[in-house]
Parts: C-alpha cells; structure tokens; sequence
C-alpha cells in the first residue's frame, strides 16, 4: 500500500491546485463529448418534447447518487474505516441506498414527467417513461458506483485527498455516460437511432 508523504487532508493550496487543475482541464474535455451528444440528438428531442425535459434531471440526478456514494466513502476514509474489500458490509449498505434512491428518485422522474405532458400535451405514456427513466436511472447508478469506488480507491493510493477528486470526476463521468444511456435507452424504446456526435 502506498503511504502518502503528506496526509490526504492536506489543505496546502500549491497541491490543490496541483492536483486539480489538470484534472479539471481533462474532465472539460471529455464534458464536451457530452454536449456533442445533445447536438445531435436535437432533432430528436424536438419530435419527443418530453424527453427534453427528463434530460437535465436524469443527468443531474446521476451525479448527485456518485457524490453521495463518493462523499461517504471519503468519509469513511477519513475515519479509518474503509475497508475496499468485496466483503466489507457497510460499503454494499451504501450501494444498496443508492440503488435503492435511484428508484425512487426515477420513477417519480417518469411520473412527473408524464403528469407534465399530460399538462402541456405533449403526451408519451407513462410505461414508455418509466422503462426509460427506470432503464436508464439504473445503468447510470451502476456507473455512478463503479466510478465512486473507483475513483475514492484511485485518489487513496496516489496519496490525493478523495474529498478533492471524487465528486469532480464521477459528476463530469456520469455527465457523458448518462447522456448516451438516456438517449440510447430513450431511442431503442421509442424507435429513433442513438444519437452519435458530429
């Protein structure tokens, strides 16, 4: 195991900064992916209004199940009772509640959004909604863990404070990956082609 030479909490601007600037250079980048994504899945959307209204909660929730997952494993860190083993009960405790919020979260998301274009006329139905949102709410959580773990575990043995790293990398991750499962998901439902960047 590597033991930093300063401790992860350090609050030393220089390594900060050293830290994350070049990773949130990189995470600019690969956001941008995401963007591009949207662009071309416009026309799309235009045809589905009520997908476009889904887009900015499913991508937003995403990140916010990683940022709780990510926050309470730096936690745990912090305290010395993280353990990164498979068998360790607590850190599946914490990825069975964020499975479980995910549910809840998505399948209000659909229903919303149903009760939503039954306002505005723009009506899909409500089960096309729900395997959409619930579809795609549980890939994206699978991802959000994964880069959780991922990135906590990652920071840890580089001897970076994960309160630093986490939560900007598995945000911008879960950014582009939920873009394109949400509309990939959305496009295999409802019969248009995934959208691909220009």
């Amino acid at each position: 195991m590597v033991v930093p030479s300063d401790p992860l909490g350090s609050w030393r601007t220089r390594r900060i900064v050293a830290n994350m600037f070049p990773l949130l250079v990189a995470l600019s980048v690969i956001v941008l992916f995401a963007g591009l994504v949207l662009e071309g899945a416009e026309r799309n959307l235009e045809e589905f209004a009520l997908l476009a209204v889904m887009v900015p909660t499913m991508v937003d929730m995403g990140g916010n199940l990683g940022a709780i997952l990510s926050s309470r494993l730096s936690t745990r860190l912090h305290l010395g009772t993280t353990e990164f083993d498979p068998r360790d009960r607590v850190l599946w405790a914490n990825v069975a509640a964020v499975f479980a919020l995910a549910t809840t979260v998505f399948t209000a998301l659909a229903v919303g959004t149903w009760l939503i274009g039954g306002v505005i006329g723009a009506e899909l139905g409500l089960v096309d909604l729900l395997v959409i949102s619930l579809t795609s709410g549980a890939l994206l959580s699978v991802i959000a863990t994964v880069c959780s773990v991922g990135a906590t575990y990652g920071s840890y043995r580089l001897g970076i404070d994960p309160d630093d790293t986490t939560i900007p990398i598995v945000t911008n991750v879960v950014d582009v990956f939920g873009m394109i499962i949400f509309l990939t998901v959305a496009g295999i439902r409802l019969g248009f082609p995934a959208p691909l960047p220009v």
